[in-house]
């Protein structure tokens, strides 16, 4: 099995490419978006993960998903850091196999 890079956090995406290519300020895109600064603040600095209904502000911020990145593109990231990150704590303790189909 080939080992995974750790994935970046989205949040690292809108805070190093996005706010910086538009132009704004933290605040300004959290007024934007309809959610609070500090909510946006914690997902900037990966102490929150993009949410299904961030994803969705964030698809129809950002073009919808024709013109710019889905809600998908946003969960898909979201997911591939927190399972990487997951499988960096090992097995779940207690997990048994399931038995094979006859």
């Amino acid at each position: 099995m080939s080992k995974m890079h750790n994935p970046p956090h989205p949040g690292e995406t809108l805070r190093e490419d996005v706010l910086p290519a538009l132009g704004l300020t933290v605040s300004e895109a959290s007024t934007q978006l309809g959610i609070s600064r500090v909510t946006l603040s914690r997902v900037l600095h990966g102490r929150a993960g993009i949410s299904v209904d961030l994803a969705r502000r964030l698809e129809l911020w950002l073009g919808g998903p024709n013109s710019g990145p889905s809600a998908e593109t946003w969960l898909r990231g979201q997911m591939a850091y927190d399972l990487w990150h997951a499988r960096q704590q090992g097995k779940p303790p207690a997990v048994k196999r399931a038995p094979k189909a006859a």
